[in-house]
């Protein structure tokens, strides 16, 4: 693949110049007010944000690239939200309650107001069928009408070669688990929480559970779990007690190649009541067309969520769930280089989509839908960077691109960082699985080259253990919480250079003369492919 370095001649100077942390911080502190309400999918503040990125989209000069010559991409889900909820584990005479939050969340992906489970249920280790690993949790076993029992997360190994060691594959996600499940027919699939394998408390799993889920809306002939839900560690040690079994023993049992699923001699009982809503969804689309009459049928993407949790339970008095972080800084982000590009004088070969993608806390659901809905096709998709809670702490002087190094834009990467004085960070915590639980991963499910790019842990001025204990202390009291709120005394300036960044890269493979893949060997190569062939 031939780069060109188009930096100059096509006027990056002038784009970088107009990216500006006061209008980040702008549209940050108007998307987290309490007025939004949380930006709640299929809600009025949800609504509102939607609407305020399609206004500064307009103001931007984006043209419209939504449905009907609109901003926005209708995304077709249902609200599903518990009336009542009962889980029981039962064998013969004796019975094991699950209570709703404090020891069980779940849904039925059904679509229906009520649903009934009483079916066996079977240890299945961590859910897998893994043919590229060597790796079959279910040998053949027929889960049609049973309830599977999971770990989360994947058989432990410090081999890259399996399971890429340390780092979390998709197989390790939850949603990989329920749709493996799904798949065989099973009646439900609940899964035994700990921090250590989810990456994360139970309050987030709480708070994200708990409430009204937001599916997409089911088609006629797709399978779906009539239980799908989590348990806590204490529930899960209580049910497996039941049974007769520990937690160490069956964390061992499931880290053998040789694991077949082992009936537990026990019954799992749901009884569930849920009001039923039709939602539309809203991605909100932006296009700035190239200048190049070939290459302009063709596109860099630039993404971002705009929703998150909306209204829920309150913590200490307060009920709406703001996502300053999460995600309305990388909105702000968004929004801002949708500017700058716009302003350009002299636009790229390619055209430049901005997609701002709702249901990002339900699933991925918006990314997942445009990956099936694309404005343009994944085969004409040079790049889609992701802008996913960057924190507003400072200048850093390193960056993330997990993801990146997989792809034959890595060069690039590097050349644009080291051009902006970036170091490249590699992904700090590879076991919690970040790239399969952001918007590019949709996307790169599709072929398209894609990765989230984020700020690093080392800012100008600030003791790296002082950074070390604001993210962490963001992760443990704040991700998925109320107090996940605007603060005044953030720093927007690293997000400015992190604009600068992401246009100058965007550019570069805006103004390539060929498009770029995925390595060899890579998870997403063969879906490239698929994608060129069928431009």
């Amino acid at each position: 693949m031939k780069v060109a370095f188009w930096v100059l001649l096509w006027g990056l100077p002038l784009a970088a110049q107009d990216v500006q942390a006061s209008r980040i911080r702008a549209h940050t502190r108007f998307l987290s007010h309490d007025l939004m309400e949380g930006r709640g999918v299929g809600t009025r503040g949800g609504d509102l944000a939607a609407e305020y990125i399609a206004t500064q989209f307009a103001l931007a000069g984006l043209k419209p690239a939504g449905d009907s010559g609109t901003y926005f991409q209708k995304v077709p889900l249902v609200g599903v939200d518990p009336q009542s909820t009962s889980v029981a584990a039962v064998k013969g005479s004796e019975r094991v309650n699950f209570a709703w939050l404090k020891d069980f969340v779940g849904v039925s992906e059904t679509q229906q107001e009520k649903v009934e489970v009483d079916a066996e249920a079977v240890f299945a280790g961590h859910g897998i069928i893994a043919p590229e690993y060597g790796w079959d949790d279910f040998k053949g076993a027929d889960m049609r009408g049973k309830v599977l029992v999971l770990f989360t997360n994947e058989p432990p190994s410090d081999d890259p070669a399996f399971f890429k060691g340390r780092a979390l594959t998709y197989y390790g996600r939850w949603t990989y688990k329920f749709e493996q499940a799904a798949r065989m027919g099973a009646a439900g699939c609940m899964i035994i929480h700990t921090n250590a394998t989810a990456g994360y408390g139970w309050e987030v799993v709480r708070n994200s559970w708990g409430r009204e889920a937001i599916q997409m809306r089911l088609a006629a002939g797709n399978p779906a779990l009539p239980l799908a839900g989590w348990i806590t560690s204490e529930a899960g040690e209580r049910l497996l007690a039941l049974a007769g079994r520990k937690v160490p023993e069956l964390l061992e049992l499931a880290a053998r190649r040789d694991f077949r699923p082992i009936p537990l001699g026990l019954r799992i009982q749901a009884s569930m009541r849920y009001k039923i809503r039709q939602v539309e969804g809203k991605n909100v689309a932006g296009i700035v067309p190239g200048s190049d009459p070939a290459l302009s049928q063709e596109a860099v993407l630039f993404t971002a969520h705009w929703d998150h949790l909306g209204i829920g339970a309150p913590v200490n008095g307060d009920a709406i769930y703001n996502g300053a972080l999460d995600n309305a800084t990388g909105c702000g982000l968004l929004l801002e280089i949708a500017h700058a590009w716009g302003a350009l004088a002299k636009k790229p070969r390619r055209s430049a989509i901005f997609l701002a993608v709702t249901a990002e806390e339900s699933g991925l659901l918006g990314s997942e839908y445009y990956a099936r809905h694309p404005i343009v096709p994944p085969g004409k998709t040079a790049l889609a960077l992701n802008f996913d809670s960057p924190h507003p702490l400072g200048i850093p002087s390193d960056i993330t691109t997990p993801g990146a190094e997989r792809t034959t834009l890595w060069p690039v990467v590097q050349s644009v960082a080291e051009r902006h004085r970036f170091e490249i960070r590699p992904d700090p915590r590879p076991e919690a699985g970040g790239y399969y639980r952001s918007d590019h991963f949709p996307l790169a499910r599709v072929g398209i080259p894609a990765f989230s790019v984020g700020l690093g842990r080392n800012y100008l001025g600030k003791p790296k253990e002082a950074v070390d204990e604001i993210l962490k202390t963001y992760s443990a009291k704040h991700y998925h919480q109320p107090s996940d709120e605007f603060r005044e005394d953030w720093d927007f300036s690293g997000l400015e250079a992190l604009g600068r960044f992401g246009i100058a890269l965007g550019m570069e493979a805006a103004n390539m003369d060929s498009l770029a893949t995925w390595n060899e060997g890579d998870e997403f190569l063969e879906a490239r492919r698929k994608s060129l062939t069928a431009r």
